[in-house]
């Protein structure tokens, strides 16, 4: 009897840490898209992958081009962007997920992935937002929009870049081109 209530006792603690394991890689995470339609980040699998908090009236928007550019020169390598919108900084994305795709596919001529809006920081930050600041070579709280994650084809965190650079700097073009395929 005390064998088995052993054997029943490791069952369950290997099955509740595999349920409670943090994630290894941004691939373990599923987001909703810009329509509300849940999208499991391994789609992304293989692929270098440029994550960035996106908001529509937020005085970085003109990054919309130079992130634009970026995409059009590497998707056909392997590259991709998912763009998230958040309201966290002073409540510069206040709009509907039509609203903002709207805004970010009409206005700015954005063609990339989007997702729906979610919180990056604070009580209710999103887990994929949870995992890349704490995992970032660069860790801590996103400071404001357009904070961009780079992770390698293996699903990894390789950098991190602040708002104040530029989506088409040298900066992140010679870290991309280090990780396409």
């Amino acid at each position: 009897m005390a064998l088995k209530s052993v054997l029943i006792f490791l069952s369950l603690l290997i099955i509740s840490s595999s349920l409670f394991a943090a994630p290894k890689a941004v691939y373990d995470f599923t987001v909703k898209d810009i329509k509300g339609k849940d999208v499991t980040l391994s789609k992304y699998k293989g692929k270098t992958l440029l994550i960035v908090n996106v908001a529509s009236k937020c005085g970085y928007t003109y990054q919309y081009k130079n992130l634009e550019k970026v995409y059009k020169k590497y998707k056909e390598k392997g590259f991709e962007i998912v763009g998230f919108p958040a309201n966290n900084f002073l409540s510069q994305e206040p709009g509907s997920d039509a609203e903002i795709e709207q805004f970010c596919r009409v206005k700015k001529g954005a063609t990339f992935d989007m997702m729906s809006k979610i919180s990056v920081k604070g009580e209710d930050q999103h887990p994929l937002y949870t995992y890349l600041t704490s995992s970032s070579p660069d860790p801590g709280d996103v400071k404001w929009n357009f904070e961009k994650f780079l992770i390698s084809p293996a699903g990894k965190i390789v950098a991190r870049f602040r708002s104040g650079t530029e989506p088409d700097s040298k900066e992140v073009t010679d870290e991309i081109e280090k990780n396409l395929k």
